[in-house]
Parts: structure tokens; sequence; C-alpha cells
């Protein structure tokens, strides 16, 4: 396995940015902007895995959605293997959509339920041009990938369980043959024990095809396990960024010490200093300033008067915070 200063750079994101407007009134007038994704910038490397954390509402799925391109980006750049996305056109936009697949939270709510799961594999097989035998063939192979077994491909989603159908899930984005997966809180959903495997699954997929992932979860123990960096995002901005094992042995952010002490297994170094109060703040009307000033520990007036800027602590550690 290379060095992973050597690996190529799958994904690119500079300056990413979206508003969704609020209408209003009978003329659905523009009166506000959700401020979701607010000049975001990170790296996947190939084979790696970026974890996205943070709170419920903070703009993670949204991402996601952007590089899919489901929603259009205000401004920034996504670059893929080096290639603008918004450079191209809608063949070579297709091409791009095959080699980047979505695993949804909720794997009952993202598959057909008229559709038998075989047929539902199949769809992207379809895609490829392969023969009836050949996409039967690789329905099976895609079943065993994931821990399934071939009967099991006549059976409806609701015949299975939550754990199994989102093998289901992994298995039909995995049709199409692709090198980047965006996880969008793919365990969430699932009990203790499930998570546990659907991890493993994921870790052993990356060893034997190379796949790259964004791994988005608003747990960061979770995140710990599977990702090489992790980027800590908050009200639309990332806050932190690093190798993983440097988020968990220097964070250096409020936000993530505070998210580390939340954590059912905390560190009492940091539960001792560190704990979120209230609520999330509107993205509609952010705090003027840094983002965290209203439940930071550590804030002072200069903390609301200018945006903060990201402060690179290292080569790879950066924090948008200037009390570090």
């Amino acid at each position: 396995m290379p060095d992973s200063a050597d690996l190529p750079i799958k994904l690119k994101v500079s300056g990413l940015t979206k508003y969704f407007p609020v209408k209003q009134g009978l003329l659905q007038r523009t009166s506000a902007y959700i401020k979701a994704v607010d000049g975001v910038d990170f790296s996947i490397k190939a084979g790696q895995t970026l974890g996205l954390v943070g709170e419920s509402g903070c703009g993670k799925s949204t991402i996601a959605r952007l590089l899919l391109r489901l929603h259009i980006p205000d401004s920034g750049a996504i670059e893929f293997e080096g290639k603008n996305m918004a450079d191209l056109s809608k063949d070579e936009m297709k091409k791009i959509r095959r080699e980047i697949q979505i695993v949804f939270q909720d794997p009952y709510g993202s598959l057909n339920p008229r559709m038998t799961i075989g047929e539902t594999i199949e769809d992207g097989l379809r895609i490829l041009g392969l023969t009836a035998a050949e996409r039967k063939m690789k329905i099976i192979q895609l079943l065993d990938l994931v821990g399934l077994l071939p009967y099991m491909a006549g059976r409806y989603p609701h015949q299975f369980s939550g754990g199994q159908r989102q093998r289901v899930g992994i298995a039909r984005a995995l049709s199409v043959n692709p090198s980047l997966l965006l996880l969008d809180e793919p365990i969430a959903a699932l009990d203790v024990s499930i998570q546990a495997q659907i991890i493993n699954l994921f870790s052993d997929l990356q060893s034997q095809m190379g796949l790259s992932y964004l791994f988005i979860s608003h747990n960061l123990n979770v995140v710990g396990h599977v990702s090489h960096m992790v980027a800590v995002m908050y009200l639309g901005k990332i806050m932190e960024y690093a190798k993983t094992e440097v988020i968990f042995d220097n964070p250096m952010h409020p936000y993530t010490k505070a998210l580390l002490s939340a954590s059912p297994e905390p560190d009492p170094k940091y539960k001792a200093k560190y704990y979120l109060k209230g609520d999330v703040p509107s993205p509609v009307d952010p705090p003027s300033g840094c983002r965290f000033q209203l439940r930071c520990p550590l804030v002072e007036l200069d903390c609301c008067r200018e945006d903060i800027p990201m402060v690179r602590i290292s080569s790879d550690h950066i924090v948008r915070c200037w009390k570090v």
C-alpha cells in the first residue's frame, strides 16, 4: 500500500457554497436564504475515507447532493479526478455519475417496494450493456460481495431486516462499478450490533476494490473507526480538518472537543471543560463572526465581529479558530 502522501486526489472541493431561497407571500418572493453550505474546502484521496461529522442541519447531506449535482452549487468548484464538474457536458456528467454513487440513511425508503432485490440491482447493470445471462451472474456476485445469498434476489424489500436492506443498497450502488461512494449516515437507522457489521463491510470493500468514501455521520466515534481524514462541520462551515488520529489525540476547536465530550465513552479531560449548550442557530440568520460563538465556552468580543479564517496548525491540520 503506497504512503498516503503519494496517493492521487480522487475528489477536491474548493469554496463550495449553496444557499436555498426562503419564499413567502402570495407572490412567493424571496425573503431570506438558508445558508446550507458556505465556503467548504476538502479533498479525498484514492482508496481513502473522509469522515464528515457534525450535528443535524449543519449541511452534511447537502454536500452529498452537491457532489452528485442533484443541487447546483452557487459558487465553488468540484473536481473529480482533476476534472471540474461544472465544465463537463451532459454525456460526460453521466459517466461521472457512474463513478460516484450514494448509499442512503434509510435503506427501506431508498428501495422500490414493488421491485424484487434482483430487479433493483439489475437496473444499474442495464447501463453497462450486459446480456441477461451476464446480469444474472453479476447480481449473484454482488449479493455475495455484500454478504447475501443468491436466492434472496427474488425477495422484496419488506422481507429483509434493516441491515440486510442496507446491504442491498450497497450492492445496488456497486452495480455500476463506482470508485467513490457517498455514505450518507449509512448506519444511523440500524441496531448497534448491525452497525458494526456494516462498518466492517465498508472496510472490506475498500480493501478489495480500492474504493474512496465520503462518510457522513453525526457520531464522531463511528467516524474515527472508518476514516483517514476528518472534517468537523458546523452551520455550513468546516471548523476543523485533520487526520483522524490528530482529531482524537489533539483536537483544537472547541466544537470538536465538545463532540468528543458528548461521545458515549468520552475522554474525561474533555468532559470536564467542553459541552454543548443550546441548539444550533438557524442557518437563515447565522451569527455574525464565528458561527460557533453562541455555544462556545471560549468566546470573546472579537469572535463576534468578523468571520474567522482557517488557521493552519500543520500540513495536515487546519482549524477555524484564532484561539488555538
